[in-house]
């Protein structure tokens, strides 16, 4: 009987080496050469964007601009977000440490007061009546850090970037041509952070 518990133990102990080495050694490194290969490298680092040697973000993440002075906004605004930095400021920006939706249902006062409240805040900061607000531009997304805007929200923004980048309209406006895609999930969105660079590299200097 011990015998047969020794023989046990022993195959057991082989098989525990075993497995450990093969996937607590072997296979993650494995993966992680695969990533150096050239091509996927930034792909497996988060897809960071650097400009002068410094990250400026990544497209696979939202995060809204915060604009220095507010009544010369330049910039193209993602999504409002769940879990927004400042719970005061309903537009956000989004904690970019966290990720999730507020799980509210649409019949839920709260979620419609909140709706409400940014279609108001849009309304004014685009100029324009609240019925003219695309429902991606109020409602958050399930991680609340959605890098992409509907091509409706992007064109609703055109006029206010351009008049306070110093880029003309139509220029801005091919710009959101430019940064438009199907990819991820086959419907036209357009890259915020993409959009915003491509807007401050056609203004010839740094937006505030």
């Amino acid at each position: 009987m011990m015998k047969v518990l020794l023989k046990q133990t022993a195959a057991g102990l082989r098989v525990l080496i075993v497995l450990s080495v093969l996937l607590g050694v072997i296979y993650p490194l494995g993966v992680w050469a695969v990533s150096r290969i050239p091509g996927l490298q930034s792909n497996a680092e988060g897809s960071v964007i650097t400009q002068n040697g410094q990250a400026v973000g990544s497209p696979l993440i939202g995060i809204d601009p915060v604009p220095a002075d507010p009544a010369h906004d330049p910039w193209f605004h993602n999504r409002p977000s769940a879990v927004a930095v400042d719970s005061s400021k309903p537009l956000g920006p989004a904690n970019p440490s966290s990720s999730g939706a507020s799980n509210l249902s649409e019949y839920n006062q709260k979620l419609v007061d909140a709706i409400n409240q940014r279609k108001g805040l849009i309304a004014q900061r685009e100029g324009v009546t609240p019925a003219q607000v695309p429902a991606d531009a109020v409602t958050s997304t399930g991680s609340g850090l959605d890098p992409s805007i509907s091509v409706a929200y992007a064109d609703l923004q055109i006029q206010r970037v351009a008049a306070n980048s110093g880029v003309s309209v139509d220029k801005v406006r091919q710009l959101v041509d430019d940064n438009t895609s199907g990819a991820g999930i086959g419907i036209p969105g357009v890259n915020v952070l993409k959009l915003n660079l491509a807007v401050e590299a056609a203004a010839g200097h740094q937006l505030h």
